[in-house]
């Protein structure tokens, strides 16, 4: 099939041969029992159990679909190995970023538009999607499941101990920091030596001053990354003024190590850092607030991507049984286990219990209002991260503008493809672009 050649000769062009131990099953195979099996791929390896209790109940509750999961620790390249094979699964379960935007931009995924579960998830995580696609495509490809959520976790006892109030602005934020040093602690601990973790302030200050699609934008020639991430990348430079001396100097487990043990009042990171930190001081009394970047408190927004989410190949020759399967996974008594499992934020629209970590953003969580991290839209080999972790160690008075003026060169470097199909695209579909390149 034309489709399948398509696929291989973009997985083989991004350089995956391995040699990767071949599923016994196929797409859509039946089982011995007569059973219509479906095959599950998801990139979780921490979640293994809990798919494996899914896996066992489904399969104790159907007496017509067996399910078969699989949650290898290195899912993707499993996956892309897979595919160039063309020994595809049913359904996989990957993460919102642009390994996503690649696998749908090879049309490797069904359209699920006629899933009757789409109309319970929340429609901010289904726009994520939608700004993921290097081309505007009609129909729907994936279906979050969890999603993630970032901005600062703070010491909950140190605060109610100092009388300290949860900011709402960029102002107020600053304020709280200079209050929190004239006490004699550290506001903040950053821990910048891995360079994916300069990714955690950029990306939660972005999300309030710069656009959900500026990469979209910047693609179609109507905006540059050196207005859009100006006031970004300042903001984030502001916060070495409050954190340790030399936070290049100290890797993540060092300032969740650091944090743990009460050596500063914040950390500006992720609740996927929670268990890290716990593991430390399993006794912290941790909560969370949204980053306030912006000087509007109406302006603010959860920084939450879709850490989860589940498509069904378009090779799949059984849909009706995937979706059963998709049933499944998002019965309301099956998100929530998940959610206590793995402490998540769930997609889906309810009253789930959510892990006392986010109390401080549940306003958010509850009514959507959150945008996409950045760095999901940013090319691995462009190595965003380390080129903010330049930035911020260049004192020089041009600091900002050669790092602006990087970016906007590297992301046309790297991204030249992605450029011309977006700009063919605006050429035939003259109305998308008038809407800023997107369609509804």
């Amino acid at each position: 099939m034309r489709k399948n050649v398509r696929a291989a000769s973009f997985l083989a062009c991004i350089g995956l041969a391995a040699a990767i131990a071949v599923f016994a099953s196929g797409c859509g195979k039946s089982a011995d029992s007569g059973k219509t099996v479906i095959e599950m791929l998801q990139y979780k390896p921490e979640a293994v159990d809990i798919f494996d209790a899914f896996e066992e109940e489904f399969n104790a509750t159907h007496d017509d679909i067996e399910l078969r999961i699989d949650s290898p620790n290195d899912a993707t390249t499993v996956l892309k190995t897979k595919l160039i094979r063309e020994e595809y699964p049913d359904i996989i379960g990957i993460g919102g970023d642009i390994t996503y935007s690649n696998f749908l931009d090879a049309d490797l995924f069904m359209d699920i538009s006629d899933y009757e579960g789409l109309a319970d998830i929340k429609e901010s995580y289904l726009a994520i999607n939608k700004n993921l696609e290097f081309v505007p495509k009609e129909g729907v490809y994936a279906i979050p499941y969890m999603a993630n959520a970032a901005g600062i976790l703070y010491n909950k006892d140190m605060f109610e101990e100092h009388g300290w109030e949860i900011p709402t602005t960029w102002e107020e934020f600053i304020a709280l920091c200079e209050e929190i040093q004239e006490a004699g602690i550290l506001p903040l601990y950053l821990g910048f030596r891995d360079t994916w973790t300069c990714l955690a302030p950029w990306n939660a200050i972005a999300v309030d001053l710069a656009p959900a699609d500026i990469c979209r934008q910047v693609n179609s020639g109507t905006a540059t990354f050196s207005e859009a991430y100006r006031e970004v990348a300042e903001k984030t430079k502001a916060l070495l003024e409050y954190a340790e001396p030399a936070p290049v100097s100290y890797s993540y487990n060092d300032a969740c190590t650091a944090f743990a043990r009460g050596e500063s009042a914040m950390y500006t990171i992720g609740s996927y850092a929670v268990p890290q930190i716990q593991s430390v001081n399993p006794d912290m009394n941790i909560d969370s607030f949204v980053f306030p970047a912006s000087s509007n408190a109406d302006e603010n927004l959860l920084n939450s991507g879709n850490d989860l989410e589940f498509m069904v190949m378009a090779a799949c020759e059984h849909k009706e049984a995937a979706y059963e399967v998709l049933n499944f996974l998002y019965q309301d008594e099956n998100i929530q286990k998940y959610l206590d499992d793995q402490g998540a934020v769930p997609c889906k629209k309810g009253d789930f219990e959510l892990p006392s970590v986010l109390d401080g953003m549940k306003e958010y969580i509850i009514e959507g209002k959150s945008a996409d991290y950045q760095d999901h839209y940013y090319p691995s080999e462009m190595a965003v991260d380390a080129m903010i972790q330049t930035y911020l160690l260049d004192e020089s008075e041009n600091a900002l503008d050669t790092f602006l003026t990087r970016f906007d060169t590297d992301w046309v470097r790297y991204n030249r493809d992605v450029i011309r199909k977006l700009q063919d695209y605006l050429e035939e579909h003259p109305e998308a672009a008038e809407q800023g390149g997107t369609e509804e």
